[in-house]
């Protein structure tokens, strides 16, 4: 049988050290593999655009540039952009938030653990699922933006779509959340996509902040 191609990184650190160890955590995985690496944001950038990976795990505070103007400028490109996690050192961090804002996947803190860096890099490649539901829960509440009044977006929810945006919001996978609500896993896959195109986001990370600064999950 095929063995499926690796999922590619790109380590994007301006500490030689920290990228040293990520890659020899990544390297020693069959399904994954180390394409790239940057010290700062803009070497960030001219990597992702020479070698197209998959993943790139992203330091937030980064000379010349730091990882969330990278992140805005990888994202920007017309080519399907990798998905993007930040690696920072405090979890509570604004830079943290705004860089999810900015359409990071997600994020990972740099005490981490191997198993948690290696699962975090496959969940966000397959970008099924919300990365640590609990702790993005935790960055909106402490640094959203919240609305004076809810966008329109939130009136043009079906009750399906809320429901599963909801879902999404915990962390739940489409066949999690298609057991919850006793449909088919297609009918989720469509739910999700309206709910990404009603809230005007790239994907559920996007999607999740988007509704808690509209106060929609927050009782709205």
């Amino acid at each position: 049988m095929t063995r499926p191609a690796p999922i590619r990184v790109v380590l994007a650190d301006d500490e030689r050290m920290v990228r040293t160890a990520l890659r020899a955590i990544l390297s020693a995985e069959p399904d994954l593999e180390v394409v790239g690496e940057a010290a700062t944001g803009a070497e960030a950038v001219s990597v992702v655009r020479e070698v197209r990976p998959d993943v790139v795990l992203m330091d937030v505070r980064m000379p010349e540039m730091d990882g969330i103007r990278a992140t805005e400028q990888i994202l920007a490109t017309p080519a399907e952009p990798p998905r993007i996690v930040v690696v920072t050192t405090f979890e509570n961090d604004s830079y943290v938030y705004d860089a999810l804002r900015a359409g990071a996947a997600g994020f990972l803190l740099k005490r981490s653990d191997a198993d948690a860096l290696v699962q975090a890099v496959r969940l966000v490649a397959r970008s099924d699922s919300l990365l640590f539901p609990a702790a993005v829960r935790t960055l909106a509440t402490e640094h959203a933006r919240v609305r004076p009044a809810p966008p329109a977006w939130v009136a043009k929810l079906t009750g399906r779509e809320r429901e599963v945006l909801r879902h999404m919001a915990q962390g739940l996978t489409n066949a999690e959340i298609a057991r919850r609500m006793e449909v088919g896993a297609a009918t989720v896959k469509s739910h999700v996509a309206a709910v990404l195109a009603k809230t005007g986001t790239r994907d559920r990370t996007q999607a999740v902040i988007a509704a808690y600064e509209a106060g929609f999950l927050n009782g709205g």
